[in-house]
């Protein structure tokens, strides 16, 4: 069995493959070719965090990612806000392959599946990105997004603005603006990677046209976005019940502000074209992405595969 470190696991990563790789699990996912159930919550209020548990088999990979979200992690500990483990198991004889740390692959795959989202609901006269919240998330973001799109400017906002000018300082090379909320919200493209239980993003910010990869919301109570954005827009999920129960659209959904009736789609569904994404160029598309674990076995997969051929990890019997 492989043991595999942060650091090895950034190594081994392709950035310009990886939407190609969390495509073809949205595919599968529609077409009946992968079983996940819905991620389980372990909430734990005294200490201000959760634990999820994300079992799935994909294409003879299956596995488990069990992770954690501690949003004051990094001011009271020093440490991240999202720490992950990722057992990989051969589905034949049930034996763990791998046990990889999975913070850094959570981050790249959310970002390779708003890739996937840009790329089948943005439009395509879109030229700007605008980043709310400037964490992990949105490095993750940025270096697999600009493999993708040609941005002729990337605006930065975050309510700490030193987060704001670290991220920027990171990209030297690229067309990157640290400013306001309303201005960053005017970009084609926004993606919202905060941790906020309430909106912070308003109707009157964003223009017509305007693409939303909603990615903070991962949990029930949580939101970015306004619910008059999100009762005008035309919504896709990565799953439905994970979406209702967790996603952006959780909070509209349980006041009854929004049925499931009001969901168009979910992204799958646009790729295998059984459903249209965006219909015209005016409209507000959202793509409520709350991570699914198909995601992370298909990476963990591709990983695994890497680190054989490159002899990386660390061998050790566990039985």
């Amino acid at each position: 069995m492989l043991l595999l470190s942060s650091k090895e696991v950034e190594s081994l990563l392709e950035i310009e493959k990886l939407p190609a790789i969390i495509e073809n699990c949205f595919r599968a996912y529609a077409t009946g070719l992968a079983v996940m159930p819905p991620k389980v919550y372990l909430n734990l209020p005294e200490y201000k965090g959760d634990f999820r548990a994300m079992p799935a088999y994909l294409k003879e990979a299956c596995g488990l990612k069990w992770v954690c979200v501690y949003p004051h992690n990094p001011q009271n500990y020093g440490l991240p806000a999202v720490i992950g483990i990722l057992i990989y198991s051969d589905p034949a004889t049930g034996i763990p392959l791998a046990i990889m740390e999975a913070s850094s692959l959570t981050s790249y795959r959310t970002a390779a599946a708003s890739a996937v989202a840009t790329r089948y609901l943005a439009s395509p006269e879109a030229k700007t990105l605008g980043m709310i919240g400037c964490g992990i998330q949105a490095r993750a973001h940025i270096k697999v997004l600009v493999k993708e799109f040609p941005f002729d400017c990337i605006y930065l906002y975050d309510v700490n603005l030193a987060k704001a000018m670290e991220l920027k300082q990171l990209f030297p090379h690229l067309p990157i603006k640290t400013t306001s909320l309303e201005e960053t919200c005017r970009a084609d493209i926004l993606c919202t990677l905060t941790p906020a239980r309430k909106p912070i993003i308003q109707k009157r910010f964003l223009k017509p046209g305007t693409h939303i990869d909603a990615i903070g919301a991962d949990a029930p109570g949580k939101q970015e976005l306004d619910i008059e954005i999100l009762k005008q827009a035309r919504i896709f999920v990565d799953d439905v019940k994970q979406s209702t129960h967790g996603g952006e659209i959780n909070v509209a959904i349980s006041s009854g502000t929004l049925t499931k009736e009001d969901i168009a789609g979910t992204l799958g569904e646009v790729i295998i074209g059984k459903c249209p994404g965006r219909r015209s160029k005016d409209e507000i598309t959202i793509f409520d992405s709350t991570g699914l674990a198909i995601q992370d076995i298909a990476l963990a997969a591709y990983l695994y595969e890497r680190a054989i051929k490159y002899r990386t990890g660390l061998e050790v019997e566990l039985f």
